[in-house]
């Protein structure tokens, strides 16, 4: 099998993203990447979100999704973690994201997932970058999670800053199951 290319983790003008999905895609397909799931914010999405995402044209694998605003409770006081929720067909693998711009210490990310299995979202993932930089103290094996590498595309300053190789045949399934079995690579731009 050839390994995949792909970003897990991107907005676009449904939400906080700067360019169309159309353009997003684009922009992904002119870099040689094999699949792209876009994870627009759920609280910004317009309500035809989901029934836009799959009639997007693409030489990419799509994978649809959105990020979740998961509420975490914190010595009384209610905090918001981004949750990535990226779906397969039949798989869906749920992301912790960006603890680096929580400031969250390792073991305040074991706790915030711990937290949140608890609530009842069993999460898959850790993500180890913010915005594409990456955060080497998040890929601790103390943290019980797969970690991998997105770029969180927001702004073209973002875009193929950081990405995941899996080795995996082209169907979203059997990405998400690689994920979950470690059958991948991390990349980071220089």
């Amino acid at each position: 099998m050839a390994w995949l290319r792909g970003n897990l983790h991107a907005h676009t003008t449904w939400s906080d993203g700067v360019k169309s999905p159309a353009d997003l895609i684009a922009e992904y397909e002119a870099r040689g990447y094999d699949f792209l799931a876009i994870t627009d914010h759920e609280n910004l999405i317009p309500t035809s979100y989901w029934r836009s995402l799959p009639q997007l044209p693409s030489r990419l694998l799509l994978f649809h999704g959105v990020e979740l605003n998961w509420p975490v409770d914190v010595g009384g006081e209610v905090h918001e973690q981004h949750v990535g929720k990226v779906l397969g067909d039949r798989e869906t693998l749920h992301v912790l994201n960006h603890p680096a711009r929580y400031r969250l210490s390792v073991a305040g990310t074991i706790e915030r997932a711990r937290r949140i299995g608890r609530d009842g979202l069993a999460l898959d993932a850790v993500e180890v970058t913010d915005t594409g930089q990456h955060r080497p103290l998040y890929a601790s094996g103390e943290i019980p999670l797969v970690k991998i590498a997105t770029d969180d595309a927001h702004w073209s300053a973002h875009f193929a800053r950081a990405w995941i190789e899996v080795d995996a045949p082209r169907d979203r399934d059997a990405i998400i199951r690689a994920i979950r079995a470690g059958d991948f690579r991390l990349g980071f731009a220089p």
